[in-house]
């Protein structure tokens, strides 16, 4: 049994309990945002601090990966997560095929580029894990260089995470049977049907072959410093709500860590009074 087996994929919310949770993540992921780019906050990070900031020095750079099955509401993850936040402060990045000029560099070197810096934020949708996914299973690449690719990866992470980042990694994992009802209502969705491809329903045909891939890539890239997190996802309410609740854990776990001070979470605002 491998560690995807472990997931309860029945865990669920009410809709009334996504929102309240979601709503009072929002404000805490603002606060820590903010925090971290240097706009609120007295943070304490002396390697960090760029005396020309006066009381609000930056805080490290903050990556968060997103990876998981074809439909397993990747997108709507990283919407609710970044929803509450200004849009000048975080960076979303799309990966898929690299391109003809990609592909003449270091295939990792695609993936430095928009790292964010000292204060920054950045979303990747898809990452360098399809080096030991989708070129793995599909034979798009060799088995001696795919392979190369898990130390490779370890090394990139270690350079990453040594430097400051923090990084969080998730995989969000659904059922077949929860990924096959998705595409349906995708293919019979007119403002959905543009998502779902004839490559994601061979895709498909592959699972067991994908799922072998993913355990090892996890077993191979799992660390204390760049740990994964695996996201139960067959219910989108308890996903995102995961999502945003794991991305403060791991925020405040790393900035402890590293001597970057945090302000305490906002107390919850009284409606009555908000009201008036």
């Amino acid at each position: 049994m491998g560690r995807l087996d472990d997931l309860d994929l029945t865990l669920r919310l009410s809709r009334k309990e996504q929102d309240a949770r979601i709503e009072a993540a929002s404000v805490r992921l603002s606060q820590l945002r903010l925090t971290l780019g240097g706009q609120t906050g007295a943070g304490s990070m002396r390697s960090l601090e760029d005396p020309k900031r006066g009381d609000h020095p930056i805080g490290p750079p903050l990556l968060i990966v997103f990876e998981g099955w074809d439909a397993a509401g990747k997108g709507g993850a990283i919407k609710r997560l970044t929803g509450g936040l200004d849009p000048r402060h975080y960076r979303v990045v799309q990966y898929a095929a690299p391109t003809p000029d990609e592909l003449r560099h270091h295939w990792l070197h695609r993936f430095w580029l928009p790292l964010p810096g000292r204060g920054g934020m950045a979303v990747y949708d898809r990452t360098w894990y399809g080096r030991v996914l989708v070129e793995r299973v599909e034979g798009i690449t060799p088995e001696v260089d795919w392979r190369r690719g898990y130390g490779e990866i370890r090394e990139f992470e270690r350079q990453l995470t040594d430097d400051g980042t923090i990084l969080i990694k998730f995989w969000l994992h659904i059922s077949d049977e929860e990924q096959l009802s998705r595409f349906e209502r995708r293919r019979d969705d007119p403002l959905k049907a543009w998502k779902l491809t004839e490559e994601d329903w061979r895709n498909r045909d592959k699972r067991a072959a994908y799922e072998a891939a993913i355990e090892e890539m996890v077993a191979e890239t799992d660390s204390g410093h760049a740990p994964w997190d695996l996201i139960p996802a067959d219910s989108k309410r308890w996903a995102r709500v995961a999502v945003m609740e794991t991305v403060i854990k791991r925020i405040e776990e790393r900035c402890e860590q590293l001597g970057f001070a945090l302000p305490e979470p906002l107390e919850a605002k009284d409606e009555e009074a908000g009201e008036s």
